[in-house]
């Protein structure tokens, strides 16, 4: 098996403290900077699964990254360097306790709840007469809060979000605003690609300055679906399953072994040889949305790898 990095436990010049969510691990340096490690944790239903995907932390930082550079017009972000594939270094930021789910297609959780006979998400009306995969006349918000680690995330309205004080109004109103300028941005960058962005989520913070910024991931595996473009009317007309890159397929090799992170049951074996094809459809997703060759980093040793590289970053 490749090695993977599942855990750090750094000490980095002039850190503060470390802040370990589901699959990255945050490191404060000096109440200045943040140093995000992105780790080969894999989680689905919010739950961490116990191996780690060869590769997974590199992709999902280096597409959130050159997806942050090519929205950086549209939407201010957070990031200030990688110092090495797997580490996004970036402005302190507080971040906001909602995440900005937005959706073009009635897939996934929203189909799920579409089937069980809902036809509002989140306090947003979903037209009848919908199937599966149908793109929605618009685009729609479905926020939901950000759960700590081991809690589920939690569908929630734009009214509630309001009247329990989680965001003010006016920062909600620019909230929503840079979610569909980044939605539509990445709807075009996939298109190029002949990939169609379903759904994602982006997650926001306000800097020291009082500045609202995109943080974490964007259009990563991990946080959108994708379809490919080529024969999705097709594959609607008939009624079949539309191809797709992201983390759906572990979803439902989950749902298919019997595990959907419900009380009383146990995450399935996953064998070397299913992880291996796990990692070969991340790096598939990686060259599809960024249109590049994947160039695997050296897993000989990644936590002295990457210790160096940021040491080496924060004493310039």
């Amino acid at each position: 098996m490749s090695k993977t990095i599942i855990d750090t436990n750094f000490n980095f010049p002039n850190q503060k403290s470390v802040y370990k969510g589901k699959v990255r691990e945050v490191y404060n340096i000096n109440d200045e900077q943040l140093v995000m490690v992105a780790t080969d944790r894999l989680s689905a239903f919010d739950v961490v699964m116990p191996k780690g995907i060869p590769y997974k932390g590199q992709i999902l930082n280096q597409i959130a990254t050159k997806m942050m550079t090519e929205t950086e017009d549209l939407v201010p972000n957070w990031l200030v360097a990688t110092p090495d594939p797997n580490v996004a270094v970036g402005h302190l930021c507080t971040p906001f306790k909602v995440e900005m789910v937005i959706r073009g297609y009635m897939s996934g959780h929203a189909a799920r709840e579409y089937k069980a006979g809902k036809r509002s998400l989140c306090g947003v009306q979903m037209p009848e007469g919908m199937k599966e995969n149908d793109k929605f006349p618009e685009p729609i918000i479905t926020p939901a809060t950000k759960a700590e680690k081991g809690d589920h995330d939690e569908d929630i309205s734009r009214e509630e979000i309001l009247k329990r004080g989680i965001v003010s109004e006016e920062d909600y109103r620019v909230l929503e605003d840079y979610t569909r300028k980044l939605f539509q941005r990445g709807t075009e960058i996939a298109a190029e690609r002949g990939l169609i962005l379903v759904d994602t989520k982006y997650e926001f913070g306000k800097t020291k300055e009082g500045k609202i910024v995109l943080i974490d991931e964007i259009h990563t595996p991990d946080s959108s679906r994708y379809f490919y473009a080529e024969g999705y009317e097709k594959r609607q007309e008939k009624g079949e399953e539309q191809k797709q890159l992201s983390k759906e397929f572990v979803r439902q090799w989950l749902i298919s072994n019997g595990f959907q992170g419900l009380e009383g049951q146990s995450v399935p074996f996953m064998s070397d040889e299913y992880i291996a094809t796990v990692s070969d459809r991340y790096i598939e997703l990686y060259e599809n949305i960024t249109g590049e060759p994947f160039v695997k980093g050296d897993i000989s040793d990644i936590q002295s790898r990457i210790e160096a590289n940021v040491i080496a970053y924060l004493s310039k």
